[in-house]
């Protein structure tokens, strides 16, 4: 039994040479393609067009994947999106992680990134290639793999920086000064070697303290 797929992607062209690609792979079969994400919902109305996962574009006219896979986590929370785009600048990265997305691939990756990234994603739950991994921060791994402890006002502070408030918001929900909040910032950052926010939410969505 193979599991199924969806690609939405507005890029003709593109969309036919992926279909031909996950064809070949022995574990999953393309469903059908479409050209964004309003297509995309409206076609799940009918119970036997919803996939396995899909591979989502981000930049798409009418629906784009962000806000496609929004309704998804809403609406239909089994199906597993895999975000396949060109972007790779961190406020898109940390806008499909939070949306729901369950894995991010830039679409110069190569055949067997992509087929393995599928098992990931439908069998695990997850999957972040290494190349956009070190583009994001340093390690996700603790220091010496030893175990982190976060006081409480620290694991406030991360609650919040998942969200996209600013600073200055996530000091007026806390009653603190914006100075405070870059103190737990920084204390968080150096607690886990990273060195951007877009780490510590990657990090806190893998340990599950934070569900997007």
């Amino acid at each position: 039994m193979k599991y199924s797929v969806v690609i939405v992607e507005d890029h003709i062209l593109l969309s036919q040479a992926l279909t031909g690609l996950v064809n070949e792979f022995s574990k999953f079969k393309i469903l059908y393609q479409c050209k964004n994400g309003k297509e995309f919902l409206t076609r799940l109305k009918d119970p036997k067009n919803i996939p396995d996962i899909v591979l989502m574009d981000i930049n798409m006219p009418i629906m784009n994947g962000i806000e496609t896979t929004i309704e998804l986590k809403k609406k239909y929370p089994s199906i597993n999106v895999l975000a396949l785009s060109v972007e790779e600048d961190e406020d898109t990265i940390l806008k499909m992680l939070r949306a729901g997305a369950k894995g991010y691939l830039l679409k110069d990756t190569e055949k067997e990134i992509l087929e393995n990234a599928l098992i990931e994603v439908q069998e695990t739950g997850f999957y972040h290639t290494k190349n956009v991994t070190n583009l994001l921060l340093s390690s996700l791994n603790p220091k010496e793999e030893e175990k982190v402890v976060f006081r409480k006002r620290e694991l406030e502070f991360i609650q919040h920086a998942c969200t996209e408030k600013t600073y200055k918001e996530i000091a007026d929900d806390m009653s603190i000064s914006p100075k405070t909040v870059e103190g737990y910032r920084d204390a968080v950052f150096d607690k886990l070697n990273l060195k951007n926010r877009t780490g510590l939410v990657i990090y806190a969505i893998k340990n599950k303290m934070f569900t997007p």
